[in-house]
């Protein structure tokens, strides 16, 4: 049966879902939480937890990168933010943070985010996170990408994250500007590359083809993203996800057995969430403004990306958030309130148990549900 409807006469469109439309159902097994593992790996690289920390300065500073490594996650440090760019960034993250205008906020973020970026501070950052003994993660846009990419790689990165809106394996660009080859490059990289966002199967499938070892899965889905209202573009991460997991089985059987990673990348709010997202095919999630909310988190309170201080066409909003547990707390609890932002892994190790399954694998496999709101 057709999943698609009538817009009008010369229109049809694919209904789609999102988290909030959908639940996941038990089984006739049930099991202790302490039974359940939420352990992942990527590569050779392996994590307690399937939590990836997104690459926003109001969210990872080389601290919480480290303290997120320490509770078992990956941290992803943003390679073009403050802390790339300034010497000193925490006097600069005060002052986003203090500032009450919205129109002012975003000019004087522009002001910050002018500044260079440095290959030493990128190559310090990366070594201060090294040092710490966790596993070191960077991110850079497609169009930084090749600028910086051998400063990453010499400054010891364990996995190279590319990440954007929106990446494509067939970008076209204007004339005198060399579109990044993601097959060549990855290719001549002996680490590891996370790629992303893609919101379907046909372009998640060519980013699999590129030789990535995971795909970000979503766009301009995040609670700082106003991609939607700016540009008309929404992917709803419930059916985004099934569609690339749907690519990843269909290139393990091309490529002859090559497993490549899916991970959920916005939209996730809440615990429930996070669990959705792995219901539906998901390897692991990166959390951007679930993270944001910790009282340790470098925003201070306040939440944005960087399509917020885009010099041409600001796709972003500076979110304020309620600072409501230290990071270690929001991860792994015990929670202090029950609307579902801390104790994250807890509730995932809650459902899985509830619903009867032993590991993040077996748990795609979970019976879903759909309940018109």
């Amino acid at each position: 049966m057709s999943n698609e409807i009538e817009i009008g006469r010369g229109k049809r469109a694919r209904r789609v879902y999102t988290f909030d439309e959908i639940g996941v159902v038990p089984t006739r097994r049930t099991r202790d939480p302490e039974l359940v593992s939420t352990a992942w790996s990527i590569d050779a690289f392996q994590f307690e937890i399937p939590v990836l920390g997104a690459p926003m300065d109001s969210v990872m500073s080389p601290a919480t990168a480290i303290e997120l490594g320490r509770l078992g996650g990956l941290g992803v440090l943003n390679l073009e933010g403050l802390w790339t760019r300034h010497e000193n960034p925490e006097p600069l993250l005060d002052e986003i943070a203090r500032i009450d205008d919205e129109v002012e906020a975003v000019h004087r973020m522009r002001e910050l985010y002018s500044a260079p970026i440095k290959s030493e501070l990128i190559r310090d950052r990366l070594a201060e996170i090294r040092e710490a003994g966790v596993t070191v993660a960077g991110a850079l846009s497609p169009h930084r990408t090749a600028e910086f990419a051998d400063t990453v790689v010499k400054s010891g990165v364990d996995m190279f994250v590319i990440r954007g809106n929106t990446v494509s394996a067939e970008h076209v660009s204007v004339a005198g500007r060399e579109p990044l080859n993601l097959k060549e490059f990855i290719y001549q990289l002996d680490v590891p590359v996370i790629v992303g966002g893609v919101a379907t199967y046909q372009s998640a499938l060519h980013l699999m083809r590129t030789g990535a070892a995971g795909v970000l899965v979503g766009f301009g889905g995040g609670a700082s993203s106003t991609t939607r209202a700016t540009l008309g573009v929404r992917a709803p991460m419930a059916s985004a996800i099934a569609d690339v997991a749907g690519a990843r089985t269909d290139y393990l059987d091309e490529s002859g057995g090559r497993y490549v990673h899916v991970i959920a990348d916005g939209g996730l709010g809440t615990s429930g969430d996070l669990v959705k997202a792995i219901a539906c095919g998901a390897d692991a999630v990166m959390l951007g403004g679930a993270l944001a909310r910790a009282t340790d988190a470098p925003g201070r309170g306040r939440h944005w990306g960087q399509e917020a201080h885009h010099e041409d066409l600001p796709r972003g909003t500076r979110m304020s958030f309620e600072q409501i547990a230290p990071l270690a707390e929001i991860i792994n609890g015990p929670a202090h309130r029950a609307d579902g932002y801390s104790n994250l892994i807890g509730a995932l190790r809650r459902s899985m148990a509830t619903t009867g399954y032993s590991d993040v694998k077996e748990f795609q496999r979970v019976g879903i549900v759909y309940a018109e709101r």
